[in-house]
């Protein structure tokens, strides 16, 4: 499982022109599932994106977690974060999850995060989105559940 984690100022996602995901400050997650990823991996990146420390203290060093800035999070299930990239220039995305796996553990992280009191909106499994993103910093963080626990 990989999630790309990035400090927002503002986030939205819309399908077909219509807003059906928004945040002010907060965390956008991109979300990506392979072969073999389990509820285990679910579990291990939400507890460490509930507890990351990406906003700026008083002194201005990042020291501060989202609940300590009333933050949210939108998440975006993005399967081309898995995509092989070494032969040729067109990615290929067999390294993916089938998608009914992947929706299924999408949907459990997503009720993960909202375990540990965050608001967490959302886009549409497989549909075609579009994500405005207002970077902060910009701060982007890359959690992976096999090579973060190795």
């Amino acid at each position: 499982m990989r999630v790309v984690i990035q400090k927002t100022r503002a986030a939205s996602v819309s399908i077909e022109g219509q807003v059906v995901g928004q945040i002010d400050q907060g965390y956008v997650l991109l979300v990506g599932f392979t072969h073999g990823d389990q509820e285990e991996d679910c579990d291990y990146c939400a507890k460490k994106v509930a507890k990351m420390r990406l906003f700026e203290d008083e002194a201005g060093k990042i020291n501060r977690s989202l609940d300590q800035v009333g933050g949210s999070i939108l998440s975006i299930s993005q399967f081309t974060l898995y995509a092989a990239t070494r032969k040729g220039n067109r990615p290929g995305f067999s390294q993916a999850a089938d998608p009914a796996i992947a929706q299924d553990l999408y949907e459990y992280f997503n009720q993960q995060l909202r375990s540990y009191g965050y608001q967490v909106e959302t886009g549409q499994f497989g549909a075609d989105m579009l994500v405005q993103i207002a970077n902060e910093g910009p701060v982007t963080i890359l959690l992976d559940s096999v090579a973060d626990r190795q």
